[in-house]
């Protein structure tokens, strides 16, 4: 089933999964504003919650822009919500501000005992570290790219780890795109880390998710063709890209990224159910030229990789 509201857009999305529900988060913002384009800087976090991936219940906003003035005072943006040991939920997001015009791009959290309550943490906003990434009027890229935290626990370091869409400060300024890292012992204090990849064609890697599928580790992100200058495309590509690891952390082999070919779909999400079935979903992007806003029903991950090169056989579930 579609998940669509008939007043608001919606797009990027992240799930969670409580034991009994799944709790879908995902960006939204008023169909009055017209312009498809304005919705970024009304975006607010949504929240909606279902037993089986299919019919949904709308619940309260999960989190919208702070009282200003703030670093998030502006609207906020994609992120991910992580249960902690203790039970509390965590849900990282992006922020962006009105003294900046909303041009840099921040990452902060929010804390819930309950998934439908979220309270904003005492994490200090995590900025791009200028040692390693680009700031905002040192490339030719329109804004700081600081955002689409993606955060999981590695048992080998036993750390909490944080890939984050970012770009280098060094390389062609239109293929500067970069995993950034950030690492955490506690899901509050957060250590900025050399990126986890060097620039290989794209001005951008969005919606980054770094899994394990039947052993096989895989990066998967988003950049939409006009913002890859260095990579051919060789088949028709909605954006998704699909690369092979060693490990969770990498290193990836992102210069054989391929497509990760789902009609229509962005910012598309890998999802495992309870049953141990992985599926994928993400937004409707444009159809015809037409913003749609609405997100897709999850599909077996199997049917979407079958003969893809790397699950040749597809994921076995």
């Amino acid at each position: 089933m579609t998940f669509r509201l008939p007043d608001d857009w919606v797009w990027d999305s992240w799930l969670a999964d409580d034991g009994e529900n799944y709790h879908l988060f995902f960006l939204r913002a008023s169909r009055a504003l017209q312009d498809p384009d304005a919705r970024h800087h009304r975006a607010s976090i949504g929240h909606a919650m279902s037993v089986d991936l299919q019919d949904w219940t709308l619940l309260p906003d999960a989190l919208t822009a702070s009282d200003g003035p703030a670093w998030d005072d502006l609207a906020t943006w994609t992120g991910c919500t992580v249960r902690g040991p203790d039970g509390t939920w965590h849900l990282f997001y992006t922020g962006i501000s009105r003294a900046e015009g909303g041009l840099r791009q921040r990452i902060g959290s929010a804390v819930s005992k309950d998934l439908l309550t979220w309270t904003r943490s005492s994490m200090p906003a995590l900025e791009a570290d200028p040692r390693w990434y680009e700031k905002l009027g040192e490339g030719t890229w329109p804004d700081e790219a600081w955002r689409d935290p993606f955060v999981f626990f590695d048992e080998d370091s036993q750390l909490w780890h944080m890939l984050i869409t970012a770009r280098s400060r060094t390389g062609d300024p239109g293929q500067r795109g970069v995993v950034g890292h950030a690492v955490s012992a506690d899901l509050t204090r957060w250590e900025s880390r050399a990126p986890l990849s060097a620039p290989a064609g794209f001005g951008e890697m969005e919606v980054i998710q770094s899994r394990v599928v039947d052993g096989e580790a895989a990066l998967l992100f988003s950049c939409l063709p006009d913002k890859a200058p260095g990579i051919p495309f060789r088949t028709a590509s909605t954006g998704t890209w699909i690369a092979p690891g060693a490990s969770r952390l990498g290193p990836w082999d992102l210069a054989s990224s391929s497509s990760f070919f789902v009609p229509g779909i962005y910012a598309a999400q890998l999802f495992r159910k309870r049953d141990g079935e992985w599926v994928v979903f993400g937004f409707q992007n444009s159809v015809d030229g037409r913003f749609v806003g609405e997100i897709g029903t999850p599909v077996p991950l199997a049917e979407v990789l079958a003969g893809h090169a790397l699950f040749p056989d597809g994921p076995v579930t």
